[in-house]
């Protein structure tokens, strides 16, 4: 593949003592707001204005549905998010239980996962990278669904996740959670923060995990990965006079993650299969937003990653390092009823494989982006954002992006038509988990284009809260892999465009401290068949899934929830055992009891033990092209799982 590795290494210094700009946007629970409540800021648009008036739908999962999650697994966000309308984590990797998130149906190397609203998992977060992530230190979670590129660039095609750190507070607080399974899992995290000095504060958050692995179904082959993993992230906030305010955080994670045969066991071809991968991340993030008289604000952000990987395919080992690099300037405000930004920003992406040098690459993606929104009378907003990137491999590349909000009465209408675009790199899903010895060279590659639409409609009045959204999107020249033999595989861009359609109902109803949520998502997705002539349904998509929660919480007492989800039929791809899966139920129910500072809390997960060993088998009968040995997961692999702990809070808040 094409390198500009002299560019790369002029330009990544650079972009590690740069300083880039941090979207400021207003958003908080629409009804909870016009109640009076506390008003919710959300960084991942960059206008500036609250939910209620934001034409780019957002949604936001608070903080206190994190407590809720953080209980139920506190050693990563996939059950956070996972639990969104439209939002699927999917396991990529059965072996080592590494899973990446869907978004209305789109492939997990679409999502652009960002914290502060800085790529501090690098441009395309690995599929290990979402859990490798702590809930602890999070004050919301951001998502939003459909082309984003006009926001973030080539890595957002799909949507965007921002996971937003908690500030400190006026006094110092801290909190220490430890908490244990029954497949004898652990994890300790550790959360502290205080204010320093006037207008300084500072948070630390730390944390342990392990997990041994486990062979539930007595197939030698381990259903859940060992896992032992460190994560510390400290933070610095800064609140100077005038309005000027900057967060600088730093980010070091290091996992050994183990999984495949068990010791003294054999693959179906007689041979141990260990597989295995040790990882190490180190991270830098900046955000500043500095007021300019008569103008407006200049916002600032800059972050460097690097990522280096040891991946283990029984005796084959392939060592990796993966660096990345971002800064941004913007200038913002408003003139009268409306508001404006234009900034410019460099990116830089660079992979060096030791055993495979014949994929690495170097990629600068220069940047140039403007927004603006106009309210054209007290119901009706216009908003747009356009984006052009000169991508050092894949050429020049516009991104637009056109939303409205409507909204009468009680009522809230949103539309929105983006265009969005991806650069192809070598890591597809089934690359990633089974490791680039199988893939063969490959022609020069296309980029990937989207165009999506979506429209909102919601209702919210007294303790009633419903929205239906309707969504479509189309790829064109989206990336496949397909089996060239037995034992090798290439890439290519799809012969047709990859669709995708489907809608989102969510109904919430609160009656003092019970909420009760409902909600419906139905995708139609379909691609070129890499294999052959037609179409097919694109594999591992449920079309229909529902879910339904219920919660009882009062403050400085506890909580008690109860949930159900629903996962219907899958079309299932290179499966010697079944074209479709089985449609099937998980339940789960969790309690906290607040003891003053003390809190004690037990959470089952997948009551019904729900587990696709239970069906088929998960090893092949022989390896598959792409190297993997056991097909794709399409339901648990762990079954009924219990945890519980003990939480201490320290201080103020």
């Amino acid at each position: 593949m094409r390198t500009h590795g002299a560019v790369h290494r002029v330009i990544f210094p650079l972009l590690l003592a740069s300083a880039l700009p941090v979207s400021v946007h207003a958003q908080a629970d629409e009804q909870a707001e016009e109640e009076g409540g506390e008003e919710i800021l959300v960084e991942a648009t960059r206008t500036g204005r609250r939910v209620q008036d934001e034409p780019i739908r957002v949604d936001v999962v608070n903080r206190e549905e994190i407590e809720e999650k953080l209980l139920m697994r506190p050693g990563n966000i996939a059950m956070l998010v996972s639990e969104t309308p439209g939002v699927r984590v999917q396991t990529t990797s059965p072996a080592l239980g590494a899973a990446n998130v869907r978004i209305q149906g789109l492939k997990g190397r679409y999502t652009q996962i960002l914290a502060d609203g800085l790529p501090l998992y690098g441009g395309q977060t690995p599929s290990i990278g979402l859990l490798q992530i702590p809930p602890t230190d999070l004050g919301q979670v951001e998502i939003i669904k459909g082309a984003a590129s006009a926001l973030y660039g080539p890595s957002a095609l799909g949507g965007v996740i921002n996971l937003v750190s908690r500030r400190p507070a006026s006094t110092a607080q801290g909190e220490l959670l430890f908490n244990a399974t029954s497949r004898n899992g652990q994890d300790v995290t550790a959360y502290a923060a205080s204010p320093i000095s006037e207008g300084l504060g500072a948070s630390v958050t730390v944390g342990y995990d392990r997990q041994t692995h486990q062979d539930i179904n007595g197939d030698d082959w381990a259903d859940m990965s060992g896992v032992e993993r460190w994560t510390v992230r400290p933070r610095l906030f800064w609140n100077g006079a005038g309005g000027t305010k900057a967060l600088l955080t730093f980010g070091a994670m290091t996992e050994e993650r183990e999984g495949g045969t068990l010791p003294g066991a054999a693959a179906p071809d007689g041979q141990p299969f260990v597989q295995a991968q040790r990882s190490r991340r180190y991270d830098i993030g900046l955000t500043a937003q500095v007021p300019l008289e008569s103008v407006g604000a200049l916002y600032l952000r800059a972050s460097g990653v690097t990522q280096s990987h040891c991946h283990r395919f029984a005796a084959l080992i392939e060592n990796d390092r993966h660096r990345t690099g971002l800064a941004e300037a913007s200038i913002g405000g408003e003139a009268g009823a409306a508001t404006w930004l234009v900034g410019a920003a460099i990116q830089a992406d660079d992979y060096r494989s030791a055993a495979f040098p014949i994929f690495d690459y170097s990629y600068t993606v220069p940047s140039l982006f403007v927004q603006g929104e106009q309210k054209l009378a007290d119901a009706l907003t216009l908003a747009g954002s356009a984006r052009w990137d000169g991508h050092s491999y894949y050429g020049s590349r516009f991104s637009p992006r056109l939303s409205a909000l409507y909204k009468p009465g009680p009522w809230t209408i949103r539309a929105s038509l983006g265009r969005g675009f991806y650069a192809p790199t070598p890591f597809v899903e089934e690359v990633e988990a089974n490791g680039l010895s199988r893939l063969l060279p490959y022609a020069k590659l296309k980029a990937e284009v989207v165009d999506s639409a979506s429209i909102d409609f919601g209702f919210a009045q007294g303790p009633i809260e419903a929205s239906v959204s309707l969504f479509a999107s189309a790829i064109n020249n989206a990336v496949q892999l397909r089996a060239v033999d037995a034992g090798h595989v290439t890439l290519i861009n799809a012969a047709g465009l990859t669709r995708t359609r489907g809608a989102e109902v969510l109904l919430r109803y609160r009656w003092d401290a019970v909420t009760l949520t409902g909600s419906y998502v139905h995708v139609e997705a379909s691609e070129p068949d890499p294999d052959g002539p037609g179409r097919r349904t694109v594999p591992l998509t449920p079309r229909d899934s529902a879910g339904l929660v219920a919660m009882w919480e009062k403050h400085g007492r506890g909580r008690i929830g109860v949930e159900a989800y629903y996962t219907g039929h899958q079309s299932l791809d290179d499966n010697p055992y079944r074209t479709r899966s089985r449609p099937y139920v998980q339940l789960g129910a969790m309690g906290e009891l607040v003891l003053g500072k003390v809190s004690l809390f037990l959470n089952a997960e997948n009551l019904l033990n729900v587990r696709q060993t239970s069906y088929d088998p998960l090893l092949l009968r022989s390896r598959a092209p792409t190297g993997a040995w056991t097909v794709d997961a399409w339901a648990p692999t762990d079954g009924f799982v219990l945890n519980g702990g003990v939480r201490f809070r320290f201080g103020g808040g």
